[in-house]
């Protein structure tokens, strides 16, 4: 099933929640495909893997065609981010954006020679992406979780997409909806984030920088959404606080089995 996140007519942001999920929890894990439209330009974020991709080429194409694609936005290298990657390069035109340190690990997704100029590596301090007549800013998030790692901010929806930053860990019946007690939502997303986020000082940097911008909606790669002022400033200030990664760890989980 698809959402809309934003849609005035000439710009408008979908998200796709149900295409990888299954009713089986020691399966594929529940994760969000975005696509963005804008003047007749279009851009996927974090597509999925091969298990979406059949699913999302159907479903995008109420608002856009795909053989049309502009770009994909892939946040980091993991196999539910871009591991789809072939199928997008072999059906499609595009480019695909994504961080500079795994521009020459992308590949291994793919049959020889698919990639060749047609992967754009972003530079650790981010990039400003033109999408028809909008601005898609890709903003460093870098150890949230990966090493290299961006989130996508649209200014024209103001939304931010977070990635694996805001993460919930839920079916995807619940994920199309957005979060309503931030309390009640923690427990989904606490273990998640303090074993893969790496460290509070990457948290706190990453609060500092988005607190620059004027975001009306935080939608994360897995689960729910953080929509609204209120919601999206009490999500920022518990990542700002949070202990995870390195900042957990103890001789005890180095131990010789």
């Amino acid at each position: 099933m698809a959402s809309e996140l934003f849609n005035n007519g000439q710009h408008i942001c979908v998200k796709f929640s149900d295409l990888s999920d299954t009713d089986s929890s020691d399966e594929a894990v529940q994760s969000n495909q975005f696509l963005i439209v804008n003047d007749g330009h279009g851009a996927l974020i974090d597509p999925g893997g091969n298990m979406t991709y059949s699913a999302l080429v159907m479903g995008m194409g109420k608002y856009f065609h795909f053989r049309d694609l502009d770009y994909i936005f892939a946040s980091h290298q993991d196999p539910d981010i871009v591991a789809s990657i072939n199928k997008w390069l072999v059906g499609t035109g595009c480019k695909v954006l994504a961080p500079a340190i795994w521009e020459r690990f992308l590949p291994h997704f793919c049959s020889v020679g698919n990639t060749k100029n047609r992967i754009i590596g972003i530079p650790d301090r981010g990039m400003n992406i033109t999408l028809g007549s909008a601005i898609i800013k890709a903003i460093p998030a870098h150890f949230l979780h990966s090493e290299g790692n961006f989130q996508f901010y649209d200014v024209t929806s103001k939304i931010l997409f977070s990635g694996d930053l805001g993460a919930s860990l839920v079916h995807h019946d619940l994920a199309i909806e957005p979060v309503t007690n931030f309390d009640e939502h923690l427990p989904t997303m606490l273990p998640f984030h303090r074993r893969y986020m790496t460290s509070n000082k990457a948290c706190r940097l990453w609060a500092a920088m988005v607190r620059n911008l004027e975001i009306d909606s935080i939608v994360p790669q897995h689960g729910r959404a953080f929509v609204g002022k209120e919601m999206v400033n009490r999500f920022i200030a518990w990542v700002e606080n949070l202990e995870c990664g390195i900042d957990l760890m103890t001789q005890e989980h180095y131990k010789v089995p």
